[in-house]
């Protein structure tokens, strides 16, 4: 594990790194280089998605499960993936909905969604790392505590944020945000393959919802453009 957390970001949570189940977390993931495994995304992309929203800039959260796990695509963003790589099937339906969601929207050929990070969205994984084509390998290993920290201390000291919470799993985690905060939260399925097939993603315009409740709070809109 590698890199410093944001200024903003530090002082809201930078205790977390110092815990015992971080110092555990630490251990495992040396083991698993040790072991000759591959872990992605790179070290000094494993804390991206705060280093480039910083804390005080925060206004729109959206909440992945863990990094994509082939090569060369996680970057330290969640739904995103690594400029010249192709845009994962999930990301081809976020695509597909934005582009009946906000007028104008023009399906890009990258899956790289910094620029969405540089105006605020939080780009947030529950897991932070993985290992190479193994869904799900790096769950439960104390990660989680720590982006669960995040949540709750965004929806604690900030007013009027948006999470985008996407499937059972993300939406789990709407027991962490502070219901007296006038936070946004917006539910729908998953837009994996699978998940959309049952209904409820498309249709659902996350990114309109989300434009028009930062206007109202008096906050500049994203631009979701890529």
């Amino acid at each position: 594990m590698a890199g410093e957390l944001e200024a903003g970001w530090q002082s809201a949570i930078g205790e977390e790194l110092t815990k015992p189940y971080m110092m555990e977390l630490k251990k495992f993931l040396v083991n698993e280089k040790e072991a000759g495994h591959v872990t992605y995304p790179r070290n000094k992309e494993i804390f991206a998605a705060f280093n480039i929203t910083p804390f005080d800039e925060v206004k729109v959260v959206i909440l992945g499960q863990d990094p994509y796990h082939g090569p060369n695509q996680a970057h330290g963003l969640s739904f995103s993936v690594r400029d010249g790589v192709a845009p994962p099937p999930s990301l081809k339906n976020i695509y597909k909905e934005l582009a009946t969601d906000i007028e104008g929207f023009k399906i890009p050929s990258t899956g790289d969604l910094t620029k969405w990070a540089e105006q605020g969205v939080l780009m947030l994984n529950a897991t932070l790392t993985v290992r190479a084509a193994t869904a799900g390998s790096h769950q439960k290993k104390g990660w989680e505590k720590f982006t669960d920290a995040a949540i709750k201390k965004l929806s604690e000291e900030k007013t009027g944020l948006v999470f985008i919470l996407w499937g059972a799993y993300a939406q789990s985690k709407s027991a962490l945000i502070n219901g007296s905060n006038n936070h946004l939260i917006i539910k729908s399925t998953h837009p994996s393959p699978l998940a959309v097939s049952h209904g409820g993603f498309f249709g659902s315009k996350p990114f309109s919802k989300t434009n028009d409740f930062l206007v109202k709070e008096g906050k500049k809109p994203i631009d979701w453009q890529i």
